[in-house]
């Protein structure tokens, strides 16, 4: 990315994986790729528990209607958990606000990302928000809205507290010069914005196949023209590209067989998709 400092070893948030995931075993076909043709599957969405059972509720038998509860006071009982009595399930991903710890430049950072930082971290806190950030990113051409920035804030630290340290900060900045990297290779026609088989191939080259209809919701999401266009520029691409990356991670998590196919319980699918849509 012309004006981005040399990039050092090791970073690459958005650069094209490796053949196969380390410790992984190999695919047969890209990540997300639809199942072979007349293979059984259980149809999406499908209940798990008889129509009419409340949504979430944890499994077991109704006391019967009319019937009070009634404590064995002969055992030993827990003090009772908020939530109507349910104990809280436990998050696979823990709090979405936790605060985020302090960071350092890892060894060997450029100068000038150092002094990037600096600059927008004016209280000298040694955190930078969201909008300190999209200042100190417009610095080097890269106008990118809230969304888009907020959005790399929470990739980047897990947390949606919308502030970033210094080794959080170092990986966005050079993780951009990969993600205009890929823009540039994929935008053939110099147009500066990609259309939907252009944004198919760039995805396809970061290892994610998605599926015509999921294409065209994504161009229709992120054009800027609402869809007359049928293209997207850069700022709209790293917010697609991230969306979908984060989403297959957070998804790949649960897929330990990479078979395409993944388990959620209700409150983990919540915290899975709530993150990006309130970026």
């Amino acid at each position: 990315m012309s004006g981005y400092p040399h990039q050092p070893g090791g970073y690459g948030y958005g650069a094209p994986p490796p053949p196969q995931p380390y410790g992984a075993p190999p695919p047969q076909q890209p990540y997300g790729a639809p199942s072979p043709y007349g293979a059984p599957a259980q149809p999406y969405g499908a209940p798990s528990a008889p129509y009419g059972d409340p949504y979430g509720a944890p499994p077991g038998n109704k006391p019967p209607k009319g019937d009070k509860y009634k404590p064995d006071h002969g055992a030993a009982s827990a003090p009772p958990a908020p939530g109507g009595g349910y104990p809280p399930s436990a998050s696979p991903y823990g709090n979405p606000f936790a605060a985020l710890l302090p960071s350092a430049f890892p060894p060997g950072t450029d100068p000038n990302v150092v002094a990037c930082f600096q600059a927008a971290d004016r209280d000298g806190s040694g955190f930078i928000d969201d909008k300190e950030l999209q200042s100190a990113l417009s610095g080097y051409n890269q106008a990118f809205s809230l969304r888009t920035v907020r959005l790399l804030m929470y990739l980047f630290t897990n947390t949606n507290t919308r502030k970033i340290g210094p080794k959080e900060f170092t990986q966005v900045f050079y993780s951009l010069q990969n993600w205009r990297g890929i823009f540039e290779r994929f935008d053939r026609d110099r147009s500066g914005r990609i259309d939907a088989n252009e944004l198919r191939d760039a995805l396809l080259s970061l290892g994610f196949a998605v599926s015509p209809v999921v294409l065209d919701l994504l161009v229709s999401k992120f054009d800027k023209s609402g869809g007359k266009n049928k293209s997207i520029e850069y700022d709209n691409f790293i917010e697609c590209c991230l969306t979908v990356k984060g989403l297959t991670e957070k998804f790949k998590e649960k897929d330990t067989t990479y078979s395409g196919s993944a388990t959620f319980t209700y409150e983990a699918f919540m915290l899975t998709v709530l993150p990006f849509l309130i970026a």
